[in-house]
């Protein structure tokens, strides 16, 4: 079966975004919920074209900064993000992304998915059980959250969320707060020209060096290094 067909059929997953893109960041291939989801009519009016053309510059530097990570051989698997409709509304999605390859097995590109989790069976397995408190997550995740508030919200015991967020997710309450913060941390960063430590107490972290070292342990560069190398 051609190519061409192949990728007709990706057309069918209505609650999941694909797209390839070039070695440049530029769009190749989107199915039809991307489309819908970017408020494209056609994928001829999208091909060519990159982030900067579809999304503010600042989170079009967030995406290609995740290619080029990709490019060098990261993979990106199932990070849970929260992400912005056409509409306005904040809706969780699961975000993978994988190098693509020519026959001379040469990285040439990049290609990725993203479930909406609203819109898909996925709520109706483990995550449906923890999605009040994902949710409260979502609204609150830059203010002082405790587990045993999230808990007590969920109407759980710490130990029994604790192990629900384990099973459906693979990480702890804490360990996604941490990693909504460090995400949401790199927009403030782009976004604004305020100091590490503003940017750190706006994410929800208290202690700007803890945010630091949580922020190289992830991205593998200081929050200072990561601004100057797009502001340059």
């Amino acid at each position: 079966m051609p190519d061409r067909q192949w990728l007709k059929m990706y057309d069918l997953l209505t609650d999941v975004l694909v797209w390839v893109k070039d070695s440049q960041s530029r769009i190749m291939y989107a199915n039809q919920a991307f489309l819908e989801h970017a408020g494209i009519d056609s994928l001829a009016q999208v091909v060519g074209l990159s982030d900067y053309d579809l999304t503010p510059g600042h989170i079009a530097r967030l995406f290609v900064a995740d290619d080029k990570r990709v490019m060098e051989g990261e993979l990106i698997t199932d990070r849970l993000e929260i992400n912005r409709l056409p509409s306005g509304e904040l809706h969780w999605f699961t975000t993978s992304k994988r190098p693509v390859y020519d026959y001379q097995e040469r990285r040439v590109g990049t290609c990725g998915i993203s479930r909406h989790l609203q819109k898909t069976s996925i709520m109706l397995s483990p995550l449906a059980s923890i999605e009040k408190p994902m949710n409260f997550i979502k609204d609150n995740f830059t203010r002082d959250i405790s587990i045993t508030e999230l808990a007590e919200h969920a109407h759980l015991s710490v130990s029994a969320l604790e192990r629900r967020f384990r099973k459906s997710l693979g990480k702890s309450p804490r360990q996604l707060i941490n990693q909504l913060r460090l995400e949401y941390s790199r927009r403030l960063l782009i976004e604004s020209k305020n100091p590490v430590y503003w940017v750190a107490e706006h994410c929800g972290f208290g202690d700007a060096n803890y945010f630091s070292r949580q922020f190289m342990r992830e991205f593998g560069e200081s929050p200072s290094s990561f601004r100057q190398h797009f502001q340059n």
